[in-house]
C-alpha cells in the first residue's frame, strides 16, 4: 500500500495496515539531506530531494511544500533574510499600521518568485512520486499572514483597537490565498495546508472574531476545487478545538500542548482524523525508542484509531536518525483496526 492510497482510504475511515506517517520535516529534512537550510528554501530542486529522500529512507506517507511562513508575505512586500544555514528573518516592509493594512492589494502569485517555487515543488513531487506519495501544498491563514504583515505586538494591538481595519485586511488575505490555493490544486497538490499559528495566542473570542469563518471559507474553497484540506495550530488550541473542527478541515493537527484528544475525538466527523501529537522535543528527539512507541500509542488510543502519527510541530533538528527510525516503526506497529479502542 502506497502513502498516497494509506492516507486516501485512512481519511474516508476505510481499513489499513496502519495509520499514515506524516512528521512535519523541515530544517530536520535538510540537515538529513545535507543541504544549507537557504537552499531548502529558496531551491525547489534541493528541497524535493530533501524531502524524497527522507520520505523514501524512513517510509514517511506525504511529502510537503513546507519550510517557512515567508512566502506569501514577500509576494505581499515584506522582506526576508535567508542565513545559509538558519531560519529566515524578516528584516522590513511591515505595514506601519492597521489603516495601511486595510488597503493592501491583492498579490499575483505568478509575478513572485516563491510562489512560483511552490508550485514547481508540487509538480516535481507529482512528476517523480506520481501515485505514491500524498502531496500537500500550503499557504498561511488570516491570522498568521495578518501577524506577518504588521508584526506580533503591532498586530495583537490592533486587534483589540481596530478591529475593522484588521478584518478588511483579513479578508484581502483569504481571496490573495484562495488564488494561490487553486493555482497549487491545479499543479498536483491531493490537499492544502493552512498555517495560523497565531491562533493559539488570541483567545477563544478573538479567534471566532478573526479567524474561524475565514478558515471555513478557505477549507470550503479547498473542497469546492476537488482536494482535501488541513488546519495546523501550533500551541494549545484545546480552547478553541471545537472551532477548528467546526471548519471541516480534513485534518486538524494537534500540537503537544493540547493535554489530550480523548474529549475532542467524538466531534470528528466520518472523514475527519486528527494528526499528531507527541513532543518533538521531549518525546521524539530526547526520549526512548520506547516513550516514542508510548506516546504514539497513546494518541492512538485518544483519538480513537482516528489521528495520522506525527509530532505536535516540526520535527527538531537535533533529533538523531534512529529515533526518527523508531518513530516511523512505531505508525507500522499499529492497527488500524477499531476492535480495541
Amino acid at each position: 500500500m502506497t502513502g498516497l492510497e494509506r492516507t486516501m482510504l485512512f481519511l474516508k475511515g476505510e481499513q489499513v495496515n496502519h495509520p499514515p506517517f506524516h512528521p512535519i520535516i523541515m530544517r530536520w529534512a535538510a540537515e538529513y539531506a545535507g543541504i544549507k537550510y537557504r537552499d531548502f528554501c529558496l531551491d525547489p530542486h534541493s528541497k524535493c530531494e530533501a524531502m524524497l529522500l527522507c520520505a523514501g529512507d524512513f517510509k514517511i506517507d506525504w511529502v510537503t511544500v513546507m519550510s517557512d511562513p515567508w512566502t506569501e508575505a514577500s509576494a505581499f512586500g515584506i522582506k526576508v533574510e535567508y542565513p545559509a544555514n538558519n531560519l529566515p528573518v524578516d528584516i522590513g516592509g511591515h505595514l506601519p499600521d492597521a489603516k495601511t493594512a486595510s488597503q493592501i492589494k491583492h498579490y499575483k502569485p505568478l509575478d513572485n518568485v516563491r510562489c512560483n517555487n511552490r508550485l514547481t515543488e508540487i509538480k516535481e513531487f507529482r512528476r517523480r512520486k506520481e501515485d505514491e506519495l500524498f502531496v500537500v501544498g500550503w499557504v498561511e491563514g488570516p491570522v498568521a499572514e495578518y501577524v506577518d504583515l504588521r508584526g506580533a505586538s503591532e498586530a495583537s494591538v490592533d486587534f483589540l483597537l481596530e478591529p475593522e481595519a484588521v478584518e478588511t485586511c483579513m479578508d484581502i488575505i483569504v481571496e490573495s490565498a484562495i488564488d494561490f490555493i487553486s493555482l497549487q490544486i491545479k499543479a498536483g497538490a491531493h490537499c492544502i495546508g493552512i498555517g495560523d499559528a497565531f491562533c493559539s495566542q488570541i483567545g477563544p473570542d478573538l479567534y471566532h472574531q478573526f479567524a474561524h469563518h475565514r478558515q471555513k471559507i478557505l477549507v470550503d474553497f479547498i473542497h469546492s476545487e476537488g482536494a482535501l484540506a488541513k488546519l495546523h495550530i501550533c500551541g494549545n488550541t484545546e480552547s478553541i478545538l471545537k472551532e477548528m473542527i467546526l471548519t471541516g478541515a480534513d485534518i486538524i493537527d494537534i500540537d503537544h500542548l493540547v493535554p489530550s484528544m480523548e474529549d475532542f475525538s467524538p466531534l470528528l466527523s466520518k472523514y475527519q482524523v486528527f494528526s499528531g501529537k507527541s513532543d518533538p522535543v521531549t518525546i521524539i528527539q530526547d526520549g526512548s525508542h520506547d516513550a516514542i512507541k508510548q506516546s504514539v500509542l497513546n494518541d492512538f488510543i485518544n483519538s480513537k484509531g482516528r489521528c495520522i502519527v506525527s509530532a505536535g510541530c516540526e520535527i527538531t533538528p537535533g533529533t538523531s536518525r534512529d529515533n526518527m527510525a523508531a518513530f516511523s516503526l512505531s505508525a507500522r506497529e499499529l492497527s488500524e483496526s477499531r476492535q480495541d479502542l
